[in-house]
């Protein structure tokens, strides 16, 4: 005996939501309409067309004499240099701090989360002048530094060190961070269960976890820290050789050379994109 009724008939997409267990997001098709590709296509001119400019008036015959002179090479070494040191600055601290926002609870989180975030809109000139209230010769802590120590940060390599990590930490925090509240805590839950400490649990399971997100937020600190101006120019100063980094190299280059300018922008632009291609899997992918 045959059933009245039959079942529903599903299609290629029912069926294939039915095998993984879930509906999928379905792409719209169909052309734009036109209110909503006219400023879209104004704002991609928008951001593109300075970039396209810098590629066109490059002075490609002149690049590599450019590019070797000493001045050039000076601020491209202490550039190289000064944001690794920051990140690698900002990894030491900002993995804790970022293991601390997700992990544990406590009064006045959100204030300090806050406090770790303000230096993403925080202008960079205000950041500099900042770390010359609190490390400067006369700072809060600067005046301790040096009176104790014989530290002293402002206008030194180091200062440029610290000025780019004040700049950079954030990024790495957040990315961090939101790695770490993805990742399910019960594996470290576990490892404690079975005997081992929560640093252990942290060394030997957490970090293993969220190597992807913390390599993702140093490569993010790293650009960030490389193309820093404001903060470094207040705090730092220019001094060629000592603290001229090449944003400020292509600073002063523009007063007096404007195809070095335009030489050091093409060297921080290939690293912008060479950050953005090594973050692809992460963020520039489709589903």
């Amino acid at each position: 005996m045959t059933s009245s009724s039959e079942p529903p008939s599903l299609d290629k997409a029912d069926a294939a939501d039915t095998l993984t267990g879930g509906p999928r997001r379905r792409r719209v098709h169909g052309g734009a309409p036109l209110p909503l590709l006219l400023p879209a296509l104004i704002g991609l001119a928008f951001l593109a067309l300075p970039l396209v400019a810098l590629l066109i008036r490059a002075p490609w015959r002149s690049m590599p004499d450019l590019l070797t002179s000493t001045e050039v090479w000076q601020a491209l070494q202490l550039s190289l240099l000064c944001a690794t040191a920051a990140t690698v600055v900002s990894l030491v601290l900002g993995v804790p701090l970022a293991w601390l926002l997700a992990r544990v609870e406590f009064p006045g989180r959100g204030l300090v989360r806050a406090l770790v975030t303000l230096p993403l809109v925080l202008p960079p000139v205000v950041g500099g002048v900042a770390l010359l209230m609190a490390l400067g010769r006369n700072g809060v802590v600067g005046r301790w530094l040096d009176s104790w120590f014989g530290i002293t940060l402002p206008f030194t390599t180091a200062g440029v060190v610290v000025a780019e990590a004040f700049v950079a930490m954030p990024f790495l925090v957040i990315s961090v961070e939101g790695t770490l509240r993805a990742a399910d805590p019960r594996y470290e839950e576990a490892a404690m269960t079975l005997g081992a400490s929560r640093f252990t649990a942290f060394r030997r399971v957490t970090l293993p976890l969220i190597a992807p997100g913390i390599a993702a937020g140093a490569v993010l600190a790293w650009a960030r820290a490389l193309g820093e101006f404001g903060a470094t120019i207040t705090f730092a100063g220019n001094f060629p050789g000592r603290t001229q980094t090449m944003p400020l190299a292509v600073y002063l280059a523009l007063q007096s050379d404007p195809e070095a300018a335009i030489a050091l922008s093409l060297v921080l632009l290939a690293v912008s994109i060479a950050v953005l291609a090594g973050l692809r899997d992460r963020w520039m992918t489709t589903s």
